[in-house]
């Protein structure tokens, strides 16, 4: 694939714990503006995708962005292609201000000596990510004392400031206020237009709110894929459901589902 516009490219990925394929032969092709949703019921293989793409999981097939192999590689050769991801708890330094936390994150790729050594001024890219993802009056605060959306928040800042032209987000808005989905949702689509963003997500009214893609994952495999309409159009997508999507929830977790969400634990324990 040769494109100008950044891309991630899947195929044939799989993933196996101890002879279990937790994720089986996905392909998927994320474009630069196209805000992708992932979803799919418990255990259907999609935080084990996301870790086989940023190298925390091993992984067999390809996944290329914009044209680098990433399989194979280890966690820090893949972030310094600038492919970022975001976990479910936000991972930020409490105890420091929300512009030494933007600082740090953009001193990745500098010298020990020059990390240590402090700033005279802001940099420009901290000072447009702190804009992007509206923490500007609160540079000076605690990280510690942020509310949760705003945690979140900072964590996508950090990425942005180290160059991140993918981003891979792990339910980025749960356990939010309404309020804060909402800023969520509009600080996705402000960062997606120059980047890929893949957002893994069990809220399906913000999914529905703000997904210019969505594939649905079971099963570990590629169940359907489209705009939101033809995705919760689709009888198989439907049918794993069992007829709940419609309503913003998913269903029970079956026998099945926890079967391979202990697959996974374990294999990340």
């Amino acid at each position: 694939m040769t494109m100008d516009k950044e891309y991630l490219e899947i195929r044939g990925l799989s993933v196996s714990f101890d002879g279990f394929k937790a994720v089986s032969e996905v392909d998927l092709t994320v474009l630069q503006g196209d805000l992708r949703f992932l979803i799919g019921p418990n255990g259907a293989g999609k935080t084990t995708l996301i870790d086989a793409i940023t190298g925390l999981t091993p992984a067999t097939g390809s996944a290329r962005k914009s044209g680098s192999e990433l399989i194979g590689k280890k966690v820090h050769q893949i972030a310094r292609l600038g492919v970022g991801r975001t976990f479910q708890t936000a991972s930020v330094f409490e105890q420091l201000t929300v512009l030494q936390n933007l600082d740090i994150a953009a001193g990745a790729g500098r010298s020990a000596v020059t990390l240590l050594r402090k700033r005279t001024s802001v940099l420009p890219a901290i000072e447009e990510a702190l804009e992007t993802i509206g923490l500007t009056a609160l540079r000076d605060r605690p990280a510690g004392i942020l509310a949760h959306g705003q945690k979140q928040w900072l964590e996508i800042g950090m990425l942005l400031v180290q160059n991140a032209s993918v981003l891979l987000l792990d339910e980025p808005v749960a356990g939010m206020s309404a309020e804060e989905r909402e800023e969520t949702g509009n600080l996705l689509r402000r960062i997606g237009d120059d980047r890929v963003v893949v957002v893994v997500e069990h809220d399906m009214d913000f999914m529905r709110a703000f997904a210019s893609s969505v594939t649905v994952l079971a099963g570990g495999r590629v169940l359907s894929e489209g705009t939101v309409e033809q995705v919760q159009a689709d009888p198989k997508v439907q049918q794993v459901y069992l007829g709940t999507a419609a309503a913003g929830y998913l269903p029970p977790v079956t026998a099945a589902d926890t079967a391979i969400d202990e697959k996974e634990e374990a294999a990340h324990a």
